[in-house]
């Protein structure tokens, strides 16, 4: 899927957790559900790292640019060691090492550790971070005609004023995890959320994701997980653009307000 669906798409699945805690009986407070939609739309802009002409790309000029470079021949090195026979051969790393569930994982746990580790600095540098790619991604047309400073300046001032909402009695710095050090522990848990989403939206197209490496599916070990032919579409075409993002919308919508017990 392109950009904007897949933005959606991690905003919706948030908001979807918000109304199942709320369901449950633990309710998240206010700030934890607007933030973490935010971190969890930005966060599924991620895994295009190994993609040099992604949304991701852009969103930090040419430190974005040279790091989707590194990180697709990275990538493309990893799945040249660890192909199976069966297994394509391809020329680049997309959609190979960071569309699995071990990098979302692992990118996850990497960002609780130091939201933990690196106290208001580390928990400010991640909100940055995805609120930037947040803005790339749900308000693609206005980012697009914006210039590069303008999105970090909203992308930091936003950053500065949720931290300092999180950071009041109640307001969430604790939420889920109550353990004295355990601040922030949670930030990791919309990031591993957005990029299964990416994932799962890639699999829904022609060419699929192989989430589950290293698993072994039919002697492959990169095996593109995906529908039934028939049923999968081109990214940006009309199904997307059409019918998935209206109703990213509209379930993000009533998660929301399931969430904050409107409905």
């Amino acid at each position: 899927m392109m950009g904007p669906a897949h933005s959606l798409s991690g905003a919706a699945a948030w908001l979807g957790v918000g109304a199942a805690t709320a369901a449950a009986g633990h309710p998240m407070p206010w700030p934890v559900l607007v933030v973490g939609a935010l971190i969890c739309a930005g966060a599924a802009l991620a895994p295009d790292l190994d993609h040099k002409s992604a949304t991701i790309s852009r969103a930090f000029g040419p430190l974005s640019k040279g790091l989707c470079e590194v990180v697709d021949k990275i990538s493309y090195a990893v799945y040249k060691a660890t192909r199976s026979p069966k297994d394509a051969r391809r020329s680049g790393g997309h959609r190979t090492l960071t569309h699995t569930w071990l990098w979302a994982v692992l990118i996850g746990g990497g960002a609780s550790v130091l939201a933990v580790t690196a106290d208001r600095w580390g928990v400010l540098a991640l909100l940055f971070v995805h609120l930037v790619l947040a803005v790339e991604g749900l308000l693609w047309r206005a980012a697009r005609v914006s210039s590069d400073v303008l999105v970090w300046l909203l992308g930091a001032t936003s950053a500065w004023i949720m931290a300092g909402v999180l950071d009041q009695p109640g307001n969430g710095a604790n939420w889920l995890f109550t353990e004295p050090g355990q601040e922030y522990l949670w930030l990791g848990l919309p990031i591993v959320l957005g990029a299964l989403v990416h994932d799962i939206g890639d699999a829904l197209t022609v060419s699929g994701c192989p989430v589950l490496w290293p698993l072994p599916i039919a002697g492959k070990r990169w095996y593109p997980i995906g529908p039934p032919k028939a049923m999968r579409f081109r990214a940006g075409s009309w199904v997307e653009l059409k019918v998935l993002m209206p109703v990213f919308i509209l379930l993000g919508g009533f998660g929301g307000a399931s969430a904050l017990g409107f409905v």
